[in-house]
Order: C-alpha cells, then sequence, then structure tokens
C-alpha cells in the first residue's frame, strides 16, 4: 500500500485545525471527499473548515447541510477579514494543479504550514509537501476512504454515505469504465454501514432545475458531428444561460450525452462563461483518444477519458484552435 497514506496521516494528527478545500466548480467526488475528511477529522478531534472556491451546488449542499460541515464560498470575492493564520495545514483534494485552484496560490504566499494534496487525477504539478495520488481509484472517495481505514477513523452512515456520493459522482453510477471490482466492494461496504441509496439516486438524478433542461436543450441543438461523426461538439454561450435563467453548474455532465452515439469516440463542450472569463472546454472520450493528454498540450489535463481545460481568446478563435488538433488527432 502506498506509504503516503500514513504520510499524510503524520501529518493531520499534528493539527489542531485544518483548511480543506478542492477544485473549482465542484462535483460530487469533490464535495463527498470534502465532507468525508471533515467529518473523519472531527472524529479525531481535529477542527476543520471547507473553503469553496465556487458556489456550493444546490444538488449537493445536503451533504454539507445535513451533517453541519463549516464551509466558505469565495466565489464572490474573499471576506476582507479571512485569514489562513488559525490553519495548521492546508488539505487540498481532487485535484494537484494550481489552474483548478484560482486566487488560492497568492493567498498561500506566506501561509508556511504543510500543503497536502490527495487526488486521483493524472495531471500534477510539484507544490504540495506532501502527496497521495493514486490514479487508478475511480474517484477521490476512495482514497479517503483508505485514508481514514488507515487512521482508524471509525466508518458511520454519514461518512459512509458521503463518500459513497463521491464514488457514485465519478462512475456515473457505476456506468464508466473507471468502476473497477474494488469499486464496487467499496460501495457495498458503505451500503452496508447505512447509506440510503434510493434517496441518493433521487437527489443526484432525478432533481433537475428546469432551467438545467432548458441549457441541455441548447447543448444538444448546438451539436456538430464531424471526423466521420466520431467527434461531437457542442458549444454553449452566453445568450444561453441568461435566455434559459441557467448557470455554470448546470453544464455538469452534459458533455456525456453525445456519448450514446454509437459512432462517437469524443465528446467535446465550449462553454462562453456569462462573466467573460476564458472559455471552458470538456472533453470525454470512449478510450480512443487520451484526453488529458491532448489537453495538456493547451495546459489543461485530468483523465484519460475525462479532461478539461480553459484558455484565453474568443469563443470562435478558442473553438477553432481545439476542433482543428483534435480533427488531426483523430486523423480527419
Amino acid at each position: 500500500m502506498n506509504n503516503n497514506y500514513q504520510s499524510i496521516i503524520d501529518q493531520l494528527v499534528c493539527c489542531r485545525r485544518v483548511l480543506i478545500t478542492t477544485h473549482v466548480r465542484p462535483d460530487g467526488d469533490a464535495l463527498g471527499t470534502c465532507a468525508a475528511m471533515a467529518m473523519g477529522l472531527s472524529r479525531k478531534g481535529i477542527a476543520s473548515d471547507v473553503l469553496l472556491l465556487s458556489h456550493l451546488p444546490k444538488k449537493y449542499a445536503f451533504v454539507f447541510e445535513e451533517n453541519k460541515i463549516v464551509h466558505h464560498d469565495v466565489e464572490a470575492g474573499w471576506p476582507q477579514d479571512y485569514s489562513l493564520d488559525g490553519f495548521d495545514a492546508l488539505l487540498v483534494l481532487d485535484t494537484g494543479t494550481w489552474s483548478q485552484l484560482p486566487g488560492l496560490r497568492q493567498r498561500l504566499e506566506t501561509f508556511k504550514k504543510p500543503k497536502l494534496v490527495v487526488d486521483h487525477h493524472l495531471t500534477q504539478e510539484d507544490w504540495a509537501d506532501v502527496k497521495l495520488v493514486d490514479t487508478t481509484a475511480a474517484a477521490a472517495g476512495e482514497i479517503a476512504e483508505e485514508l481514514l481505514l488507515q487512521w482508524g477513523v471509525p466508518m458511520d452512515a454519514q461518512i459512509a454515505s458521503a463518500l459513497f456520493l463521491a464514488i457514485v459522482s465519478d462512475t456515473g453510477w457505476f456506468q464508466f469504465s473507471n468502476t473497477k471490482p474494488r469499486t464496487l466492494r467499496l460501495a457495498a461496504k458503505l451500503m452496508e454501514v447505512g447509506v440510503n441509496t434510493d434517496q441518493m439516486y433521487q437527489r443526484l438524478y432525478q432533481n433537475e432545475r428546469v432551467q438545467r433542461i432548458k441549457l441541455q436543450t441548447r447543448a444538444q441543438d448546438s451539436m456538430e458531428l464531424l471526423a466521420g461523426d466520431r467527434l461531437s461538439v457542442m458549444c454553449i454561450r452566453q445568450e444561453d444561460f441568461t435566455q434559459t435563467g441557467s448557470a455554470m453548474n448546470d453544464t455538469e455532465a452534459l458533455i456525456n450525452i453525445p456519448l450514446q452515439i454509437r459512432t462517437v469516440e469524443v465528446s467535446i463542450v465550449f462553454v462562453e462563461p456569462k462573466d467573460d472569463e476564458n472559455i471552458r472546454v470538456s472533453f470525454r472520450s470512449k478510450g480512443s483518444v487520451d484526453v488529458a493528454k491532448f489537453a495538456e498540450q493547451f495546459g489543461g489535463g485530468g483523465h484519460a477519458r475525462a479532461a478539461g481545460l480553459k484558455l484565453a481568446g474568443s469563443f470562435n478563435e478558442v473553438h477553432g484552435r481545439v476542433v482543428q488538433a483534435m480533427l488531426k488527432q483523430l486523423g480527419a
């Protein structure tokens, strides 16, 4: 077993208060893992705050609200009186790159306490004091469960539910190729502790806002099939958000829709944020293209079958650059 589990534990046991954070636009894996680690620290008598760099999505809010997880949303701006001086370590979950932690690097320039990373993504940077990275894990939640197990944290229904949220979010409720036998064994173990899977499924997949469904329709209407129908490209523009009343987090998982098409090997979604930020580009692959390696040429990264990046420039310019590069990748 990776001895970095013990290295992370050795750092955490010395702490009285830990700052936990995760990537911008957090998904169920990020938020479930944050909640599980916050509760695990609490069981060991260690206080923690969760720092959210983006708004907490309503569909995942239950895991924080029901477990009374102390968290701070700084998407709209950092409070003037918010200080990192009271924390004994920074624990970063589900990412290991600064690009996924906008605004945090500058805040940490004078932070001399340990910086810890727990992640499962291929793309990493070398800035943490201790890193626990397992790229074979289906979700960061899988690694967190093993970490809590080795630390001797007793598993209860609250922690199990947070970890279950993490795992089902990143495996598409066990549909994606990252689902391994160990993933299903862990899911069964968590269910035995007391996860209400029916309630969880309804919260995640039968609880959508009408605005998201309208945005999904816009995205599908924009779909282009290229390279002999092997490449799907969808576009979401600023006016799509405005006219549907949707938000950035409503784009989550839309990229998976074109993969239902038999011929499609790669799906790309371009998103033009309402606030004039860089263009966001997401990728999904059925396996013929390693989209993490593809995204790295533009400063992005992720997993072999799921990756993303952000690029400066006009929408049409970014769209053209990325699509042409992918067509070349596909030999079209």
